[in-house]
């Protein structure tokens, strides 16, 4: 019988053989975003829910999303969306072909970071501008 020598190594590359790149952490935190709008999605319900149930139970969910916590959660679900938005042009663009050399996609990754929170703060501004 014939005896396997066992390597040191991973059979296949792995993270801690990466070194983290921004394009990297990019394309982990369009995952993240992904799964925050999902259960983002699910406040909205219940908040639509809340204005076809009673008015009572309606000005109990504004109460919530009126607290600080509720609108950090509301701050988080317009950057997530954000974010994830322009990572999906980001990605319709590549599927164009455009935009693989190493600047352009260094560029283009700091652009969506740098835009999500550029657009998250523009839209909390004119919402607080427009409020009675």
């Amino acid at each position: 019988m014939m005896e396997q020598k066992s390597s040191a190594r991973p059979l296949s590359p792995h993270l801690q053989i990466y070194k983290p790149m921004l394009t990297m952490m990019m394309s982990i935190m369009h995952r993240i975003t992904g799964v925050g709008l999902y259960f983002g999605i699910v406040l909205l319900m219940w908040w639509l829910t809340a204005a076809s149930i009673s008015d009572n139970y309606f000005d109990f969910v504004q109460g919530f999303f009126g607290h600080w916590f509720g609108r950090l959660l509301l701050f988080g679900f317009t950057w997530a969306l954000m974010h994830h938005a322009l990572g999906g042009l980001r990605h319709l663009l590549w599927d164009t072909g455009r935009g693989f050399d190493l600047k352009g996609v260094e560029w283009l990754a700091r652009a969506n970071l740098a835009g999500s929170i550029v657009l998250t703060l523009l839209l909390w501004i004119i919402g607080y501008g427009v409020m009675p």
